[in-house]
């Protein structure tokens, strides 16, 4: 008997992409998830579609997608900030699918900023398939160690 689960996590990871893990919380609940970091300051996150990623038609579920964009365009606060934020709004367009299997990536960059508010552009692909593209406004809060 196989498990289509273990199966989906064996596939190979890309180079330079290392696992990164919530110890509390919902994004520990979406994973694995993973990370890249480019020499010049830019990132990509990142999840192998797995079967409880999918919704009935096989196709990634938007659900996932969006949540998995919050985690990809928030993080360039981190990174620029160095601070915690929360999500004040995420619009996203979907443009295309990800199917079971498929390797998704993320990222975003700082598009402004107003007082405590940051507004983030965002975009999630799959090869060379757009699958979403958005816009995020997070409130940035407290410092990060």
């Amino acid at each position: 008997m196989s498990n289509d689960l273990l199966d989906a996590e064996s596939a190979a990871i890309p180079s330079g992409f290392q696992p990164f893990s919530f110890t509390t919380g919902f994004a520990r609940q979406i994973g694995p998830l993973y990370e890249r970091a480019e020499t010049d300051g830019t990132y990509q996150r990142a999840f192998r579609v797995q079967d409880y990623h999918c919704n009935g038609m096989g196709n990634c579920h938007g659900g996932m997608l969006t949540a998995f964009a919050d985690v990809a365009f928030g993080h360039a606060i981190t990174l620029s900030y160095r601070r915690y934020w929360v999500t004040v709004r995420l619009l996203t367009d979907f443009l295309s699918a990800a199917k079971l299997g498929d390797w998704v990536e993320g990222t975003g960059i700082i598009a402004g900023g107003e007082d405590d508010f940051v507004t983030v552009k965002g975009r999630i692909w799959c090869g060379d398939r757009t699958i979403m593209s958005g816009t995020g406004v997070f409130k940035v809060l407290g410092e990060r160690p």
